[in-house]
Formats: structure tokens, C-alpha cells, sequence
């Protein structure tokens, strides 16, 4: 028998958070309607009250019918900025496109940025590449409209956290391949790139946390259905299959020490420097899954978003 592998401790500051949060380490497939329940989206008005933002919604079309994307600038927006589009946190199973762009929406504020978020399909329902696709599709829409959006087209970044990380990943890679659209650099944010789910960080995050082990078994599951661990699975659904990351524009990678996403995170990266290419790395101890969005004032919290700040200054920048 393989002996448990002993986890990373969690930051002494977020591991009463955790501990306040209530939210189970493991989740099941029969979590999964409670995981959809009211209680894990933010509210829109949260997202705009006492900032000078405006939000629209649009209604574009989609590989199978219609996508909704939001669509955040200043209230007093002047264009030629930078775009980010963000894919959302939930697993490919849960949550809408407002979960996790709290951070991100702080950049129309900070930079006068536009941001897009899409509301892409959710397995099991729509397994892969639905997610994918609804997700490559508003990017190129973003692209195309970027005129009327207010921003300039070669400063559009992608941007995902979790499960939308794992999409910005998958498709910041099919516009490599599809020659379009032009990226100016991807921000993955403590990303599900592999469905293999067998890392040591994997091993050791089981049965505590956020988004332990098992949880991601399900959220993989749902999504790959029967083609999980075969080699019917695409560089875009599981970007840690990608052999070749040439190409890619700079990317900056951060994940937790004490969460089930670091060791391929951390690959990812490495494998980047390895291509030739050029990516930024912060690994935050003893920062669980989600710890930013959980503990957003946590002095752990701060310094990730301000090294993730000056990142994107520096790329907007060169």
C-alpha cells in the first residue's frame, strides 16, 4: 500500500477561512445540483457598486446556438486600452460567468480595461468540446468587435481561474493554431490543465481543502465522459498534453503549494521555458485553492494580486 503523502500546510492566516467557509473538501456527482444552487455566484450588483463601471450584456452567436457574454468598461472609458477575456471557475460544471472575475473587473477600474466574460456551456450536459468551443467562439467575437468595444486588439489578454483557466490555456492554444486572434499574453490563474489528475500535489490534496482530489476526478468525469485517459483527448481539452508550446505569448501561471493544481501548473510553466517561450511563476505557500477569492483582504491574497498587477503592467508595457 502507497503511503499517504503528507500535504503542504495552509497559510496561517487563510486556514480559518477555510475552516469558516463551510465548503467540503470533496465533492461528488451528487453535489452537483447544491453546487448550482443559489449561494456560489456572486451578484452583479456586488461586482459594480461604488466603482465607476458599467456592464452590458450582448447575446452572440455560438458553435450551437446563442452565447451570453458580459462586457465591463469604465463609465467614462476612453479606447485604445487593453482587453481581458475571462473564462470562469466551476469545475466545467458549475458557476457562471461571474464567478472569479472580481479580480479581473478591478482591472477596468485600474487600467480603463475592457472585460469579457462568456457563459459557456456546462458538462455533463454539454461535455467537451462544448466548454471549449462556446469559449474559442466569444474570444474571436471579442476580437472582431474590438473597435466597438473601445480596445485595441493587440493588447487582448486571456485570463481564466480554475476550470477557466484550464479553458484559457485550451484556447489561448487553438488560436496558436488557427492563426487568430492575435493574443497578447495569457494569465492562468491556479488552472485545471490535466485530466490525468495523478501529481504528487494531487496525491497529497485528498479529503482536505478545496477542491480536493476527488472533486476533480468529478469535474473531469462530467467533462471527458468516457474518452477520459484515452488518447481520444486534444491538447485544448487537457492542455498538459501539449508536447509543443511554442508560440504561445507570455504567460504568467500562479497556483497554491497546498492545492490539487500545482504540480501541473508548475509543468505547464516549466514546459513553456522549455519551448523557448517566456512565462512568470508564483507558486503562493500555503495558499489553498481559491484562496484569493475566498480571503480577498489575507496579506497572501494581496501580494498575489499585486504580483499578478505588475505582471500585466509590465507585459502592457513592452
Amino acid at each position: 500500500m502507497t503511503a499517504r503523502r503528507t500535504p503542504p500546510p495552509f497559510d496561517a492566516e487563510l486556514e480559518p477561512v477555510l475552516a469558516d467557509a463551510g465548503i467540503p473538501p470533496t465533492l461528488l456527482p451528487s453535489h452537483l445540483s447544491a453546487l448550482r444552487g443559489p449561494g456560489f455566484t456572486p451578484l452583479l450588483e456586488d461586482l459594480l457598486e461604488g466603482r465607476p463601471i458599467e456592464h452590458e450584456e450582448r447575446v452572440i452567436a455560438g458553435p450551437a446556438g446563442d452565447l451570453v457574454v458580459s462586457v465591463f468598461r469604465r463609465t467614462d472609458h476612453v479606447a485604445g486600452g487593453p482587453a481581458f477575456f475571462f473564462t470562469h471557475v466551476g469545475g466545467m460544471i458549475f458557476g457562471d460567468r461571474f464567478v472569479g472575475v472580481a479580480p479581473v473587473v478591478d482591472y477596468v477600474v485600474e487600467l480603463d480595461a475592457v472585460v469579457v466574460t462568456v457563459e459557456y456551456r456546462l458538462a455533463p450536459e454539454h461535455p467537451a468540446p462544448a466548454a471549449l468551443e462556446d469559449s474559442y467562439a466569444a474570444l474571436v467575437w471579442t476580437a472582431e468587435h474590438a473597435d466597438e468595444l473601445g480596445f485595441d486588439p493587440s493588447k487582448l489578454i486571456t485570463i481564466g481561474g480554475s476550470a477557466g483557466g484550464g479553458l484559457a490555456a485550451g484556447i489561448t492554444l487553438m488560436a496558436r493554431d488557427r492563426g487568430t486572434p492575435q493574443i497578447a499574453g495569457q494569465v492562468l490563474m491556479y488552472a485545471m490543465l490535466d485530466e490525468h489528475n495523478d501529481s504528487v500535489s494531487a496525491q497529497q490534496i485528498d479529503g482536505i481543502g478545496i477542491w480536493d482530489r476527488t472533486s476533480n476526478d468529478t469535474g473531469w468525469n462530467y467533462y471527458l465522459g468516457d474518452r477520459r485517459g484515452t488518447d481520444d483527448i486534444t491538447v485544448y481539452e487537457s492542455a498538459a498534453r501539449a508536447d509543443d508550446l511554442t508560440g504561445l505569448p507570455p504567460t504568467y501561471v500562479e497556483v497554491g503549494s497546498a492545492e490539487v493544481f500545482r504540480d501541473e501548473d508548475v509543468a505547464f510553466a516549466s514546459r513553456i521555458w522549455a519551448s523557448g517561450g517566456t512565462a512568470e511563476l508564483h507558486v503562493w505557500p500555503g495558499g489553498y485553492h481559491l484562496f484569493e477569492l475566498l480571503a480577498p483582504d489575507a496579506e497572501l491574497s494581496r501580494a498575489a494580486r499585486q504580483a499578478r498587477g505588475r505582471w500585466v503592467r509590465r507585459l502592457l508595457q513592452d
